[in-house]
Order: C-alpha cells, then structure tokens, then sequence
C-alpha cells in the first residue's frame, strides 16, 4: 500500500513537471554526466551522494547498475537518436538507490531516477521481487519517462497514459537490446524478466510480443495486458489502464520490428521516436499514434517502402487500421491455355497482408 500511495504521489509530480518542462529548460551541457546517490532506506532524496561520473565502481550492486543502467540509456538516445541526455540539453543524470525498505518499484519523479531494493528485506522463501536496479529495460523505462516529459508530454490518463507507458517499454527493451547487441528476432521482448524471483509463477512484468502471458500467479494475479484493440480495457483503476492498455501498442511495436528484421533501434526505434519527439501532443491516442508512425515511416523511407509496410502491419494486427492499402493497376484479363491431359481451371490469387504496475500486493 506504500508502494502504491508513493507511486502515485511521484506520478502526480511528474505530470505537473512534464507541465512547466518547456518553460524551464536548463542551461545546455554536453555530455554525460552521472551521479548515484544512497538514500540509506530513507525516503529523502536525493541521498548521500557516493558515485559520479568516471568514478570506479563501488561493489555496491545498485549503485554500480544503476549507474552502467544510465549510461546504456544515455548511450541509446545519444549515439542513435542524436538526443544530449533527457531533455535534449545534457540534463544530469542523478539517481537514487535503496529508496526505503521493502519497495517494489522504480520510478521517474520528474527530476530524477529512484530504485526500491525489491524483498531482499525479506526472507528468501517470502521474496516475490529483487531491486529493480537489476532490470537494463526497467532503467531504460523509467528513463524514457523524463524524455516524454520533454517532448510529446503524454498526459498521464488512459490512451494517452498508455502511450507514454508504451513509448518507455519500447526505448527500454531498444537500450537492453543495444546493450547486448540483439536483433529484433534474438530479444525475448520482456520487460521486467530479471524482476520477478522464483518464487513467481512468471516470466517477467510484461511481455510486448505477448500480452496477457508475462505472469499468472497466486498472489500478484494474472497479467491483464490485452494485446487486440478487440481486448480493449475499459477502467477507472490504473489511471484508466494505462500499464494494461500499453499491451496494445507495445505489440504494434514488436510486429514492425520483426517485420523489418535487424536492429530494432535503426528503423522502427527512429519511426518512433520522432513521433513522441515532433508528431504527438498530450492528448494524442492510439489512432493518432498509429497515423504519425504511419506518415513518418512514409517520410523517412518512403512512401509504400518497406518501413511503412510494416508500420502498417504492425498497427493491423492489433486492430488499428492507417494508410491505404495500395490497389493494383488493373490490366488485361488473361486467358487460360489448354494443359495437355488437364482442365483449364483458372487459379485465383489472393494477397494477404501480412504492470509496471508493481504497487505491491503482500500477502497478510
């Protein structure tokens, strides 16, 4: 339940930031600038600094994660996306670790990072997660979270809620990609896989080739992600759905990667971050997702090329249609020739078109 409450509070700071974001905008820095900091299992942030940039590691695991778990973000956004840091401006990158006792989160408060430590407060046998610093996608994530307070500003409440929750699942499952060099068909495309310990019947918090099957478990549930607009959660919980609904364009993402084959990061990862950096606004939805993919794809590799191909695939297949489907010239008829021995049978063709809700629930 503190989980929960806290959450929630942080949320509400990072939308008012997300708010005033444009109309504070740092003085730029080039260059990537870390710093860790210790809250010791308190709550008041940010801590006791104890690692900055170009310091050795600590032998600490959280601290030392967290920092490589930044740097593979910042890299991500930098080397690809030509992105300085979260703003765009070389913004410092400050987090914080051992937040509190028995936290089962990680979040962005606008600000900066913060990581629970997960049950390892808690006997073994009793742990369902481990600290959220281990997860390279969770990092990734949260991250992602500050560049949307940047740029497209998604309000935190149904469709658009749950397209700012998606476009952070999708540049955290790019940044562990990146950082372990996979293509679109190697990843496992699950987030949150290093979370969950074994005494949970799951996977990992979501699944983005899958939703609806990251986990069922007795005590945190099932995964409710639909992954078909079909499925579509309707629902005041969750601030209307938005870690549940995210299932749906996380998905479209997921069929246009494997679609194009390769590095998820050089096509489909560009497509999408220029529709959350210059094509979305606060209130867009998923039609509206679907369409600035659609056209950017057009625009950057061409009209009816490959990219947009697959963008249009990838949105189909969860049930959002955009673009026309090209039509063919029509031309001559042709007329069936006599096969020795065999019928003139005309064959007809066909053309198919190809949580971190993770407020925890203890048991009592």
């Amino acid at each position: 339940m503190r989980t929960l409450t806290n959450s929630a509070q942080f949320r509400g700071q990072r939308q008012v930031l997300a708010e005033i974001a444009p109309l504070a905008l740092a003085p730029r820095v080039v260059g990537k600038r870390r710093m860790i900091y210790d809250a010791e299992h308190g709550f008041i942030l940010p801590g006791r600094l104890v690692r900055s940039e170009g310091d050795p590691p600590t032998g600490d695991p959280a601290v030392d994660e967290a920092y490589d778990g930044s740097g593979h973000t910042y890299d991500l956004f930098s080397e690809i996306f030509g992105r300085d840091s979260i703003d765009g401006r070389g913004l410092q990158l400050d987090s914080t670790v051992h937040y509190q006792s028995s936290y089962d989160n990680a979040f962005w408060n606008g600000q900066q990072m913060v990581y629970g430590d997960g049950d390892e407060d808690l006997p073994p046998a009793e742990r369902l997660f481990n600290r959220f610093t281990l997860s390279l996608d969770v990092i990734g994530h949260e991250l992602t979270h500050g560049v949307t307070q940047y740029e497209a500003r998604l309000v935190y409440w149904n469709q658009p809620g749950a397209l700012n929750e998606s476009f952070s699942d999708v540049f955290g499952i790019l940044t562990r990609q990146r950082a372990l060099n996979q293509t679109a068909a190697e990843s496992d495309w699950l987030i949150g896989a290093e979370l969950l310990t074994s005494n949970v019947n799951g996977k990992a918090i979501r699944s983005m080739a899958e939703p609806g099957t990251a986990y069922n478990d007795p005590i945190l549930g099932r995964d409710p992600q639909p992954g078909h607009m079909n499925d579509y959660v309707n629902t005041f919980d969750d601030n209307g759905g938005v870690h549940i609904n995210s299932g749906i364009p996380n998905r479209a993402f997921y069929i246009t990667a494997r679609e194009l084959g390769g590095f998820a990061w050089e096509r489909a990862g560009q497509i999408w971050y220029y529709a959350l950096r210059d094509r979305l606004q606060p209130q867009s939805n998923f039609q509206d997702a679907a369409t600035a993919t659609y056209e950017l794809a057009g625009e950057l590799y061409g009209s009816g090329s490959l990219e947009q191909q697959a963008v249009r695939t990838g949105w189909a297949e969860v049930g959002i249609t955009v673009g026309e489907v090209p039509q063919p010239e029509p031309g001559p008829v042709p007329i069936p020739q006599p096969v020795p021995g065999k019928g003139c049978l005309p064959v007809a063709a066909s053309v198919l078109d190809p949580v971190l809700r993770l407020g925890r629930r203890r048991s009592s």
